[in-house]
């Protein structure tokens, strides 16, 4: 039986693998849109604008920024923040620019997104508490937290990738349904073929959890979703700069990720980073937060 050991804190025993997949397993249906009791909300003052912003934990408490990916928003990370902060962390997370709740952020007129305004909104982000931070990026986010950490590595305490598209470049190369041809398709036409598997339930997801994933478009920015699908089409390489770095990073998807397993693998291995597989698909942090947390909490344990 495997072990996954949770960091010395008397609140939190080691719990068996065998234990969080059940957790997990058993995990109800429910109100997506409803976020945990306790959770703060506030807009937070970006360069891109207002950014719709949550926190749940004690202020003062190490910090935890967990950043939704496209399509995504804050309410993406509504199992796995009670579990953090319930460890003693404050768990802030906010809706990228364009996106959701945020949907007025984003350039100034005349000007396109760019991968320099989502940094530019994470460096403001983590820079306005404690630092260095505890930082996950969940997919796209991802791409953006490795950005950040390229170039101030240190605001971070730690760095997990969620989900995040393994290599440089042209991103899509890698998604087991696109790749082949996604070196011609146009960002519009992935990003609707995005929206259309979401809104049609491609995935099989939960009642509860379908609602909040309609309900978003409702608000979200269609030309943020296009220009995020043309940034993935021109990443830059800092695999350099992550494998120098002394940030602690881990790498955790799901074994049915868009992403084929084998370029998460490689990734870790170019980058020095830890990785961890969980019974998922793109979204570990919704299905199997349990488990999730359990590693966060040990890399958060370990330290520089």
């Amino acid at each position: 039986m495997s072990l996954r050991v949770r960091p010395n804190n008397r609140r939190h025993e080691p719990i068996h693998l065998d234990g969080l997949a059940a957790l997990d397993a058993a995990l109800p249906d429910l109100d997506w849109t409803v976020l945990p009791p306790g959770t703060e909300r506030y807009d937070f003052s970006a360069p891109s604008g207002r950014l719709a912003s949550t926190a749940l934990g004690r202020p003062g408490d190490p910090r935890v920024v967990l950043v939704p990916g496209a399509t995504g928003s804050k309410e993406d990370f509504a199992l796995l923040a009670p579990i953090l902060a319930g460890a003693g962390y404050r768990v802030e997370s906010f809706d990228l620019a364009g996106q959701y709740e945020s949907a007025a952020a984003g350039p100034m007129p005349g000007e396109a997104y760019d991968y320099g305004l989502f940094v530019d909104d994470l460096i403001a982000v983590l820079e306005s508490g404690r630092t260095p931070v505890h930082v996950l990026g969940y997919s796209f986010a991802g791409l953006v937290a490795e950005l950040t950490l390229a170039r101030r590595p240190d605001l971070f305490a730690s760095l997990v990738l969620l989900t995040t598209p393994p290599d440089p470049g042209q991103t899509f190369r890698g998604v087991r349904w696109l790749g082949p041809v996604s070196r011609v398709v146009p960002p519009h036409t992935i990003a609707s073929l995005m929206v259309w598997g979401i809104v049609t339930n491609r995935n099989h997801t939960r009642p509860g959890r379908l609602t909040l994933a309609r309900m978003r478009f409702g608000y979200t920015s269609r030309e943020s979703l296009d220009e995020i699908i043309r940034l993935m089409k021109h990443t830059p390489d800092v695999r350099r700069e992550l494998a120098g770095s002394a940030v602690p990073t881990l790498i955790a998807v799901g074994n049915r990720d868009l992403w084929r397993l084998r370029l998460h693998r490689r990734f870790a291995r170019r980058i020095g980073a830890e990785l961890r597989v969980y019974p998922a698909g793109h979204s570990p942090c919704e299905t199997t937060p349990n488990q999730l947390a359990q590693d966060m909490l040990a890399l958060y344990a370990r330290g520089p």
